[in-house]
């Protein structure tokens, strides 16, 4: 198995750098209607940092010269700020979560705004991007895009980056990832060891062909990432995934507690995918807050529900034979 995932790390691990814009461009010009582009940013509050990833996209890989993606999307799920006019006025199209699809009643989650998204895009690849990112750099874009463009084999490339910790003015190297560290490397070691090499399996940025996308179950909240790497395993296998050097990642960090509902819901998504039995988890996650009184605790839901193949939503097949 260690043979297998050292094969894998250097068969199917990049850099950005690999792959020049001049040849990407090439390689989308062959590739014809198979080489269209949607990125994708499911967005909620974001109003500090959304606009500019949607200006660099387009700057430097929407304009005539490099016209390497096709559609910039922003999916807003209910933000309470100027979220959806500061993406529209970056040149994004804004669509509302809860107005695709609305025979189906939206939940909360972030997996459910991928999901949908599939129903507003047009890309044969499909690029998403999290826009709580700070000092973004258009390779997070294009580096992850490269290899489905170049590599007709590969159906699944993740971003891969240093992650500082950026909290109270001071900065720990490395320190990011603490679900990716505490839960997710260590459930992907033990039970699927053939995505060991990963180095962020939990990134937000990843780039699939919809070929790929369409016949995957998507958790709705944050276990979204766990599950599509392990299914995308089973579906296509491991020379089919790929992952490729970005640089640096800086974003906005998530308190204790809320990291805490993350790692629930990750580990509720490798246990369906473990036993296939729901009822053994509890599906609710209790915290603790101190108070006058002492320890007070809250109950929170642990993300359960997920949503079907695209290919089994009437709506989603009656758009794409149109």
């Amino acid at each position: 198995m260690l043979e297998e995932v050292d094969r894998w790390l250097t068969a199917r691990s990049w850099s950005a750098a690999d792959r020049p814009l001049d040849l990407l461009l090439a390689a989308k010009r062959a590739a014809g209607p198979a080489g269209t582009v949607s990125v994708v940013l499911p967005a909620l509050d974001e109003e500090a940092t959304v606009g500019e990833i949607v200006a660099v996209i387009r700057r430097d890989l929407m304009s005539p010269e490099v016209p390497l993606v096709d559609e910039v999307v922003v999916v807003d799920s209910g933000s309470r700020d100027a979220t959806a006019r500061v993406a529209a006025a970056a040149g994004a199209t804004v669509v509302r979560r809860d107005a695709i699809l609305p025979r189906m009643p939206a939940v909360a989650g972030k997996g459910e705004v991928l999901w949908r998204s599939l129903l507003v895009t047009s890309g044969e690849i499909v690029c998403f991007v999290d826009a709580d990112l700070r000092e973004f750099d258009s390779r997070f874009v294009s580096g992850i895009v490269g290899p489905l463009l170049t590599e007709p084999a590969v159906q699944l490339v993740k971003a891969m980056y240093d992650r500082p910790l950026e909290t109270g003015g001071s900065v720990v190297p490395a320190g990011g990832g603490r679900v990716t560290e505490l839960v997710a490397r260590p459930l992907l070691n033990l039970h699927w060891p053939r995505l060991a090499g990963f180095v962020q399996p939990l990134s937000g940025e990843y780039a699939a062909r919809r070929s790929l996308l369409e016949r995957l179950p998507f958790p709705v909240g944050y276990g979204v990432e766990l599950g599509m790497l392990v299914d995308s395993l089973s579906l296509v296998g491991l020379d089919a995934l790929g992952q490729v050097d970005v640089g640096v990642r800086h974003h906005r960090h998530q308190d204790g507690q809320a990291l805490g509902r993350m790692a629930a819901a990750i580990y509720r998504t490798a246990h369906l995918r473990l036993a296939g039995r729901a009822h053994l988890v509890r599906p609710s996650l209790t915290q603790y807050d101190r108070a006058p009184s002492g320890f007070v605790p809250s109950t929170h839901p642990v993300d359960t529900e997920e949503r079907p193949p695209m290919l089994d939503v009437p709506e989603y097949l009656t758009r794409h034979a149109a």
